[in-house]
This record gives structure tokens, C-alpha cells and sequence, in this order.
């Protein structure tokens, strides 16, 4: 492979194909579909039509499915209007990026009270939209970190369980190390709890997967490169103009998680 072919997926997402955004959310959405989270029961499929760059609309079909990501990208994809999966979208919904100070907000607040309202009660939904007034934007961290139920757990001192979900579920970066087989090490920061606030650890080095039975969620990935990770898995190959971007909206989400008084309602996951 040449250095330019590797480096092809760090293109800008509007210089990549309109197909281009399926197989990206394919990327980042196989990892917790692969452990029934979330989406259709079509794992295998999902992780097959990646590998092989097969972007028709049975993958178009596969994303709407994923019930919670879906209507973000709608969200996104109406503030810049583009369509749900155009590239520019999907990578803003799981890397970040200034696109999103468009999607805050009131339009934000009014996607998540046609989500979630009916399901929640008056309180309930104003400590949810209170994450929007905090600064949150239309990221998936920001649906880990103040949608999701975990923080509130970790105030009531269960602290490993939750701790590693949050950590696991929430888009990550770090670098390569090295490469054994199907297995990266790569080193990147782990979410801390103080006790108060969520933050960042130092850095440590930790196994992640790159292939399952010859499939692959990312381009090929060496030594020294930036990737992003979802769960247990190595997603893409970002650079590191994407991992600035990504570590900046980790960053934003934080700051909004910490500054509220309350957490998640939980009555979102039912």
C-alpha cells in the first residue's frame, strides 16, 4: 500500500462520495451492534458489507434501524441541510467538529422533546434539555454522557461498572503502537471519576481489535497512526486533524456533564 492510499481516509468529508457516510456509520455503529445495544439484529451483515466497502441501501437500510444515532443525524443533517448520511454529517455525529455550533440549541432541545418527551416526565425532561443550556450539541458523547443513566450511578458511588461502560461506549482516540495479528496496542486516555466530575487519565496502552475472522471496520492501520475506537474495536483511521476535533467535543461533552446538577433520566433506555 502507498502512502497516499493510506492516507486516503483522512479526506475531508466533503470531498468524499455521498456513499461514503453509509460505510462510515457502519464503522462507528458495528462495535455496540456486535453486543446488542443497539440497532437491528444484523451484525454479521453490518461488519460484512463495511469490510467489503458495500454502501447500497441495504447498509442506508441497516443505519435508520439504529433507533437512537438515527435522529441525530437527521438533526445535523437539517441544520447544514444535507441528507442523514452524508459524510459531512455522520463524521460530525461521532468526531465533532465546528459544524455542530450550528445544530445547539433550541433545534437541539426540540429534537430531544419529540424523542423523549412522551416518555418522560416534566422534570425528568427538563434535567434532559438542561444538557442543551449547559452546552451540549448533537454528539454521541453527549447522548453517552448526558442522556445515558451511567453519570447518575457514579454519583451514587457505582463507580467501576458504570465507569467502564461510559469509557467504552463514548467515541475515543489514541495512537497506534504496535500490531500483533488481528490486535492493535494503541494508547489513548481513559475516562477518570474523582468523585465529583468526570475527566481524562493519563494515557496507558491497551489491546484493541482490528479484525474479526479477516474483516476489518477501519483501512489498514500501522504504527504511529491516530485511530478512533468504539467499545473494543478500531473504527478508523482519523489523523490527526480528526483526533483534535474529536478530542475537543470529548472535551465539550465533559464540561457540559459536569456542570449539571443532575444526570440522565433513565427512563430514556426503556
Amino acid at each position: 500500500m502507498t502512502d497516499t492510499q493510506h492516507r486516503r481516509p483522512s479526506a475531508h468529508p466533503e470531498a468524499l462520495p455521498p456513499e461514503a457516510g453509509a460505510l462510515m456509520f457502519g464503522r462507528y455503529a458495528f462495535p455496540p451492534n456486535d453486543l446488542g445495544y443497539c440497532g437491528p439484529d444484523r451484525a454479521d451483515e453490518l461488519l460484512e458489507r463495511v469490510d467489503a466497502r458495500d454502501s447500497g441501501p441495504e447498509l442506508e437500510e441497516v443505519a435508520r434501524a439504529f433507533e437512537g444515532a438515527w435522529p441525530y443525524l437527521e438533526l445535523i443533517g437539517e441544520c447544514l441541510g444535507r441528507a442523514p448520511l452524508d459524510p459531512v454529517v455522520v463524521e460530525a455525529y461521532w468526531l465533532g467538529g465546528p459544524v455542530l455550533d450550528h445544530c445547539g440549541g433550541a433545534p437541539f432541545a426540540r429534537s430531544l422533546e419529540e424523542r423523549f418527551r412522551p416518555r418522560l416526565t416534566r422534570l425528568e425532561f427538563e434535567r434532559l434539555v438542561a444538557g442543551v443550556a449547559a452546552g451540549g450539541t448533537p454528539h454521541h458523547n453527549f447522548h453517552v454522557f448526558a442522556v445515558y443513566p451511567w453519570v447518575g450511578l457514579l454519583r451514587h458511588g457505582h463507580v467501576e461498572g458504570p465507569l467502564t461502560v461510559l469509557d467504552r461506549c463514548r467515541i475515543r482516540g489514541g495512537e497506534v503502537l504496535a500490531i500483533d495479528g488481528d490486535i492493535a496496542i494503541v494508547e489513548s486516555r481513559h475516562l477518570a471519576w474523582d468523585g465529583r466530575q468526570l475527566t481524562l487519565a493519563p494515557p496507558t496502552a491497551d489491546p484493541v481489535r482490528i479484525r474479526r475472522d479477516g474483516r476489518a471496520l477501519a483501512p489498514a492501520v500501522r504504527p504511529g497512526d491516530h485511530v478512533a475506537m468504539h467499545w473494543d474495536w478500531i473504527c478508523d483511521w482519523i489523523g490527526s486533524t480528526r483526533l483534535a476535533r474529536l478530542r475537543q467535543a470529548t472535551a465539550q461533552q465533559l464540561e457540559t456533564v459536569n456542570r449539571l446538577a443532575f444526570s440522565g433520566p433513565a427512563a430514556v433506555l426503556s
